[in-house]
C-alpha cells in the first residue's frame, strides 16, 4: 500500500509540473518580464555595463535564469559590438550560441523560456555566419528561425521579430532569406492589433519603423508616416526605434 501511495504522489508531482510548464501567453510573458531588460538594448554604454551585471550575476549564482539573461545579453553584446572596429567582443556571437543550444537541448529547460532561447539562438546562429564569413551558417539559422516560428510565432512575437531583423539586413544575394523580412513585420503588427498584450512598446517601436522602412515607395506613404509616426510616440527616450523613424520621416517630406 505505501508503494502504491508513493508512485501515485510521484505520479502527481510530474503531472503538476508538467502542467507548470504549459506553454501560455501568460507564462511566455512572465519570462518575458525577466528578460526584458537584456533583450534589444541599442545603448552601446548601457550593454557594456548590462553585460558586466549579468555575467557577475551568473558567476555567483549560475541558475537557469541567469544562464538565459547570459545567452541572449552574449548576443546583444555581438549584434551591437562585435563588428565595430578593432572589437574585443569578437566570439561573442559563438559564446551566446553554446550558452542557448545548451538550454534548449536540456528537457528540464522552463518551457516558457523557449521562445527566447530558440529564436535568439538562431540569431546568434545568423550573427556567426556573419562574423566568420560562413554562408552555410546562415542557411542553418533559418532553419532553426523556421522551427521557433512555427513552435512559438502565436504566444511570442520573438521568433518572427528577429528572423524579420536578420533577414532586412541581409545582403541582397540572400534574396530568398530576405523575403522574410516584410511578412515577419507585418504578421506582427496584425498580432498587436488582435491582441494589445502581445509585444510591448519598445517592439512595436521597432516594428512599425521597419515595416515604413521595407515599404518607401509613394503607394505606401500614407501608411508608412502613420506606423513612423507611432514609432516615435513609443519611444519618447529614444530606446528602441525613435531615431530611424525620424531619420526615415524626414525622408518622405
Amino acid at each position: 500500500m505505501k508503494q502504491i501511495l508513493i508512485a501515485t504522489l510521484m505520479l502527481a508531482s510530474s503531472a503538476i509540473n508538467t502542467q507548470a510548464q504549459q506553454l501560455n501567453l501568460a507564462t511566455v510573458k512572465l519570462a518575458e518580464h525577466q528578460l526584458n531588460d537584456v533583450m534589444e538594448i541599442i545603448d552601446t554604454t548601457l550593454l557594456v555595463t548590462k553585460l558586466k551585471q549579468v555575467e557577475l550575476a551568473y558567476t555567483k549564482n549560475a541558475t537557469e535564469i541567469n544562464k538565459v539573461r547570459l545567452g541572449i545579453i552574449y548576443h546583444e553584446t555581438a549584434l551591437n559590438l562585435t563588428f565595430l572596429a578593432k572589437s574585443i567582443y569578437k566570439g561573442y556571437a559563438q559564446k551566446s550560441y553554446d550558452l542557448l543550444t545548451q538550454l534548449q537541448e536540456n528537457e528540464a529547460t522552463t518551457k516558457s523560456f523557449l521562445p527566447f532561447i530558440a529564436s535568439y539562438r538562431a540569431s546568434a546562429l545568423a550573427l556567426l555566419g556573419g562574423e566568420t564569413k560562413k554562408l552555410k551558417l546562415v542557411a542553418q539559422a533559418f532553419r532553426l528561425f523556421e522551427q521557433a516560428v512555427i513552435n512559438y510565432a502565436e504566444l511570442s512575437y520573438m521568433p518572427q521579430f528577429l528572423r524579420g531583423s536578420v533577414a532586412e539586413n541581409l545582403p541582397w544575394f540572400f534574396f530568398s532569406k530576405r523575403k522574410f523580412a516584410k511578412p515577419d513585420m507585418q504578421a506582427i503588427i496584425d498580432k498587436q492589433a488582435k491582441n494589445p498584450d502581445y509585444a510591448d512598446w519598445k517592439i512595436m517601436s521597432f516594428t512599425y519603423w521597419a515595416w515604413a522602412n521595407q515599404h518607401q515607395q509613394k503607394k505606401y506613404r500614407t501608411q508608412a508616416l502613420a506606423y513612423l509616426d507611432k514609432a516615435i510616440t513609443l519611444d519618447p527616450n529614444y530606446n528602441a526605434g525613435r531615431k530611424q523613424a525620424e531619420a526615415l520621416k524626414l525622408l518622405f517630406k
